[in-house]
């Protein structure tokens, strides 16, 4: 192994070390470093789809364009995807593995281990930097025997360690100190400094508490960085929805509610959605908070049989039917397409087994499989939906097939399966005739301004508004692949990171 490494780890969960990581893969390749991202284990529905077809964790697939590379499935060679509190999806290398329950996923832990060190060693070999990012907390004792992600990993780098702590939920002290002092003695040393995140306010006012903490600990303090509002990158988790994607409903614009799941997946799909100025979007948590929406979007889920009996058992399907009779407008994504249908198989016990009753929005039939559908799709719009010939790019994640009976197909799909390979047409989603219902496998559907445009006008249209210029969101999408480079600068105006880097 050539290249040098550093690991951030933190005190927590949703700490913020996806995007401390990824702050600093784009400092560095400015510098000119050739660097990559890393992390051994990742357990999230977030995922993404590598242009080998792979699947991954959607924090690395952000982290390695911050790096200005393609995301490639050893930035992420186990990504563990809950099906329940104690069963989930493993993903090796980028395919489904098969389903474990927690009690037993370590028995094969040396397996899992060996392509943790042959993903890194690949790695080590292409790039002069790895930035590897740790799970959890960087003190989980009870699982020192059996870690997959922190100090093993550490160690097999050589890699000098960040600590990153969210004083956003208080603690701070606590944070750091208890987990330093759970650190055995030679993970400690690895530790090079601090990093306090998610600071609102005066960071002046902390000058105290910096000086306490590196007084006590014996580490510098490498900064307090600030929360930075408004920005819209690529979460790992979905913990913040409810306090920084939300925005009140309005008469003048398109208001959107995204139902949430209990096993909710890929909500990045409607990012681009919420920077859109003439859109107000909801993450909603109940049948009632329909009642104002234009849009509601049924999203992908990790368990979609399971999630189709919370919406039936929670009132969703009286207030859905409600929201179609006023004339507004359903969709499903992934999973949330499966809902719309008249049923959804299960024979061979994917994730619970039967035949369950959809919707029935939808005159369409869906099978679940045992064999996953990873890949990237370049689409075009179909059969007069929005306009025809609309490009849309995306991927598709699902383990289901889904047949149309009278309805018509949402878009003309140009399938790109895996690199160097023939490509595939084929269609996806379906329509109905009145345009109101319609759903897609297409993970990112939105992210193509042309398409979010002429969608969004067609809310427009419905609810009397103007029609607004697809200059309008171009120039969305502009700001958002600007997104990296704004928090980059913000990360380096706020941290002393010429120790490490």
């Amino acid at each position: 192994m050539k290249a040098r490494a550093l690991a951030i780890l933190g005190t927590g969960s949703d700490v913020g070390k996806s995007l401390i990581t990824a702050g600093i893969c784009r400092l560095l390749r400015r510098t000119g470093v050739s660097v990559a991202p890393f992390k051994a284990q990742n357990m999230s529905l977030n995922s993404f789809v590598t242009p080998h077809g792979h699947e991954i964790g959607r924090a690395q697939a952000l982290q390695a364009e911050a790096c200005g590379i393609p995301p490639h499935v050893d930035m992420n060679p186990i990504l563990l995807k809950p099906e329940s509190d104690t069963c989930s999806q493993v993903v090796l290398l980028g395919k489904v593995l098969g389903k474990r329950e927690a009690s037993t996923y370590f028995d094969g832990r040396q397996g899992l281990w060996s392509v943790v060190e042959e993903s890194y060693a690949r790695l080590a070999g292409q790039y002069e930097m790895i930035v590897i990012e740790g799970a959890g907390s960087a003190a989980e004792v009870n699982l020192r025997e059996q870690d997959l992600v922190n100090w093993p990993v550490v160690k097999l780098a050589d890699a000098h360690v960040v600590l990153v702590a969210d004083i956003d939920r208080g603690g701070i002290f606590a944070q750091v100190l208890g987990t330093l002092d759970l650190l055995a003695p030679d993970e400690r040393a690895r530790v090079r400094g601090v990093v306090i995140n998610k600071f609102r306010g005066d960071a002046t006012l902390f000058a105290d508490g910096v000086t306490f903490l590196e007084a006590r600990s014996g580490l510098p303090v490498l900064g307090v960085v600030p929360f930075l509002h408004d920005l819209r990158l690529d979460q790992e988790d979905s913990l913040d929805l409810d306090r920084n994607r939300q925005r009140s409903f309005a008469s003048d614009r398109i208001n959107i509610a995204v139902i949430l799941l209990p096993h909710m997946s890929n909500f990045t799909d409607f990012n681009i959605l919420a920077s859109e100025a003439d859109v107000a979007l909801k993450y909603v948590d109940s049948s009632s908070s329909l009642t104002e929406a234009d849009v509601v979007i049924i999203p992908g889920s990790k368990n979609t049989l399971a999630d189709l009996c919370y919406l039936r058992g929670n009132g969703y399907g009286f207030a859905l039917d409600n929201h179609l009779r006023s004339g507004r407008e359903l969709i499903g994504i992934c999973g949330g397409y499966q809902m719309l249908g008249r049923q959804i198989s299960d024979p061979y016990k994917v994730e619970q087994g039967g035949t369950s009753r959809g919707l029935s929005y939808l005159n369409t039939e869906t099978k679940l499989e045992q064999a996953k559908r990873t890949t990237q799709v370049i689409a075009r719009t179909e059969n007069g939906f929005v306009r025809d010939q609309i490009l849309v790019r995306g991927y598709q994640i699902h383990m289901g097939i889904t047949r149309r009976e009278t309805e018509l197909p949402c878009f003309r799909v140009h399938r790109q399966s895996v690199l160097g390979e023939k490509d595939e047409e084929e269609f996806d989603g379906a329509i109905r005739k009145d345009g109101l219902v319609w759903g897609t496998y297409i993970h990112g559907v939105f992210d193509e301004p042309g398409f979010r445009r002429a969608w969004l006008n067609r809310a427009r249209t419905r609810k009397g508004l103007p029609l607004l210029e697809e200059l309008v969101s171009k120039m969305v999408t502009v700001r958002s692949q600007n997104e990296l480079d704004r928090w980059a600068d913000h990360v380096s105006h706020h941290l002393d990171l010429s120790c490490l880097i």
